[in-house]
């Protein structure tokens, strides 16, 4: 199989180093399963080159990995993506995109060590492979926001209806995004840390 590890990725430039201004960096990692757009995702809002683990997909992850809806997809993460956004002057997120195939997700270990929360991206055309994701993260304990990705050809429910369907918590975001578009991944980024924040300044109830 070729492998395929950002082929423009040669080095650092100046300009991929961390602000000066930089007062905190943290981890967010981007879940999902597999085709749903976490890729695109970080290669969209990274501002340094994104570092990508793809392969080329072969016949060995015929009748292994599940790509219904997705048959034109020509290449898998096979370990993580990586890329950095700055919030602003002061906080900066580097991002990890996880594998979506099942067979991967013995990587997740590490990926969600010392993670703050997580993105996961939803397909509407594809709900059922978010279950298991989803269920993951509630027993790891990992915040976590919705980001149901904007395909073209893609049905559009009420988000009400997939909270439902996903049996998400009305207490968590979920969001439109469109995992090609630069604003609308970082404004999900931003209804992260904006849950985040309320979940540390909450009082929680008296026993």
């Amino acid at each position: 199989m070729d492998s395929k590890i950002s082929e423009e990725f040669v080095g650092p430039r100046s300009e991929d180093t961390l602000p000066a201004s930089a007062a905190a960096a943290v981890k967010v990692v981007i879940v999902g399963g597999f085709g749903v757009g976490k890729t695109t995702l970080v290669g969209s809002v990274s501002e340094i080159r994104p570092l990508t683990t793809e392969e080329t997909m072969t016949q060995a992850g015929v009748g292994v990995d599940d790509v219904a809806g997705v048959e034109r997809k020509t290449e898998t993460t096979v370990a993580m993506d990586f890329g950095r956004i700055s919030i602003n002057e002061q906080l900066v997120l580097y991002l990890f995109g996880t594998p979506g195939q099942e067979r991967f997700w013995f990587l997740w270990n590490g990926l969600f060590e010392g993670a703050l929360g997580a993105v996961v991206l939803v397909d509407t055309r594809r709900l059922e492979v978010s279950f298991d994701v989803i269920g993951r993260l509630e027993e790891r304990g990992v915040p976590f926001v919705v980001g149901i990705n904007a395909f073209p050809d893609a049905p559009v429910h009420p988000v009400e209806d997939l909270r439902a369907a996903l049996d998400i918590p009305a207490s968590v975001p979920m969001i439109d995004c469109d995992a090609r578009d630069r604003g609308s991944c970082r404004d999900a980024l931003m209804t992260l840390m904006r849950y985040l924040h309320t979940l540390t300044t909450s009082t929680p109830e008296p026993q």
